[in-house]
């Protein structure tokens, strides 16, 4: 499979580089990809992943069966506008950011919040896309490695399309998630309560003094 991760930080270069170990063929979105070579956490982490080629953010979704949406939230709209919604269209996006507000500083809150959610913004912007919100209520790290946090613990699912959610579903039970790990929550509309998480877990890294915990559903 052909996947392209848009957004270079530590969020999208740890996805990347799960993805290829697992055989896809990777390539990493970026505004400009000079300036992305030129930072260097960036330089380094090519150096260990030559595989994973990197392009502006319209080559990437072009070249890329399913997109995975690791921007920061506040940027994620005008990330996929540039990617161009011809590119988009019939593809599933797996969107994993969360739409962070740090306007009033740390801890940030969200924007959208309560009535709307950045799945829901995205969905709506870009009709054509088949969006699926997963991942985004735990640390990077968690997400490609559930087995950092003993015991059983759940990754949520929200997204209109049951045939991208199938294929969501999939990707994760190949990151190492049990199938009874995996929650479908329903529709885009319930990215509201995954993404209203992210202050609650803001403030349990800050009591707990590290990010391997995630969530447990009593019960599922």
């Amino acid at each position: 499979m052909r996947y392209a991760v848009l957004g270079t930080g530590i969020v999208g270069r740890t996805v990347a580089a799960r993805l290829e170990s697992l055989g896809h063929r990777v390539v990493i979105g970026t505004r400009d990809p000079g300036a992305t070579l030129g930072r260097p956490e960036y330089a380094d982490w090519q150096e260990v992943h030559p595989g994973v080629s990197l392009a502006g953010f319209a080559e990437a979704a072009r070249d890329g069966e399913v997109l995975v949406n690791a921007t920061g939230g506040q940027f994620s709209i005008a990330a996929l506008t540039e990617a161009d919604a011809a590119h988009l269209d019939g593809k599933v996006l797996i969107d994993i950011a969360n739409p962070l507000d740090f306007s009033a500083g740390f801890p940030p809150g969200l924007d959208p919040v309560d009535d709307d959610s950045l799945g829901e913004l995205i969905q709506r912007t870009f009709p054509g896309l088949r969006v699926v919100k997963t991942l985004n209520t735990m640390n990077c790290q968690i997400m490609v490695d559930p087995a950092r946090v003993a015991g059983e613990h759940h990754v949520f699912v929200s997204g209109e399309d049951a045939e991208a959610k199938k294929l969501v579903r999939e990707l994760l039970h190949s990151f190492g998630w049990p199938q009874e790990s995996v929650l479908d929550l329903g529709g885009i509309e319930t990215a509201r309560g995954t993404e209203m998480l992210l202050p609650l877990w803001l403030r349990l890294m800050s009591a707990l003094g590290h990010t391997d915990f995630n969530v447990h559903i009593q019960g599922a």
